[in-house]
């Protein structure tokens, strides 16, 4: 489905993200991790076409998307949710999710589908039904996470980018968004997730990606990966700490 050859984003005089190459197929979840600064966001951002790369070539389902702007990219398939969940503050979460479903892709929908779309995508991700028509600057950080991911589903996409979902959240709250996340897959999404969490991201991967000072040093099965010496003196530390 996705394939990243030589991506390279240079930012004056730094090379934020340097040759990287990273694959993705059909109903796969690849971890994205590493140390902060390593490259992981910037590299979501030039997928998701919010930022350009200076280098390397971006193919999603058999075509070239590099460079593209982020709103032709997302009615492509690709959606993407941010490390800072905002949104638009005035609208309600059941308004913000319906931008989704109406400007996210090709289709012609009605207000009416739009909104019907956008109610039943909040129940898939267990927002709280009292609270869609509250106004998005009156949300929790898991309301608001929940919105924010509700939004990405309701463009339909065939690959979700997940910037740091389980960020700010308890345990519990993590655990739900794992299995969430696991759903998501099972109904055809393909994704691609950075998480500090090793626990989560041990929990949904078929992969994991290691990026260090933007590029990439390990790739392999999640306990490989793990086990790699260069990723735990790089990144993990003790690798038992998770």
């Amino acid at each position: 489905m996705l394939s990243i050859r030589g991506l390279t984003k240079q930012i004056g005089g730094l090379c934020a993200v340097n040759g990287v190459d990273l694959s993705l197929g059909d109903n796969e979840i690849v971890g994205l991790v590493g140390p902060n600064g390593a490259g992981k966001t910037t590299l979501l951002n030039m997928i998701s076409g919010i930022s350009v790369p200076t280098a390397g070539t971006i193919i999603f389902c058999g075509e070239e998307i590099t460079g593209l702007r982020a709103h032709q990219i997302c009615k492509k398939g690709i959606a993407k949710t941010f490390q800072i969940a905002e949104s638009f503050p005035g609208l309600t979460a059941l308004e913000c999710t319906m931008i989704g479903a109406l400007f996210g892709n090709h289709r012609k929908i009605s207000m009416g589908e739009a909104k019907f779309e956008a109610a039943q995508i909040l129940d898939f991700v267990s927002f709280p039904q009292e609270k869609r028509e509250t106004i998005i600057k009156n949300l929790n950080v898991v309301e608001l996470k929940k919105v924010q991911l509700a939004r990405a589903l309701a463009s339909k996409p065939k690959l979700l980018l997940l910037d740091e979902l389980t960020t700010g959240l308890n345990p519990k709250e993590s655990n739900e968004a794992v299995e969430l996340i696991k759903k998501i897959r099972d109904n055809g999404v393909s994704i691609l997730i950075i998480e500090h969490v090793m626990s989560v991201i041990m929990g949904v991967s078929n992969r994991i990606v290691v990026l260090d000072h933007g590029e990439k040093i390990a790739e392999g099965h999640p306990y490989e990966v793990v086990n790699n010496q260069k990723v735990i003196d790089t990144y993990l530390g003790d690798m038992h700490a998770f």
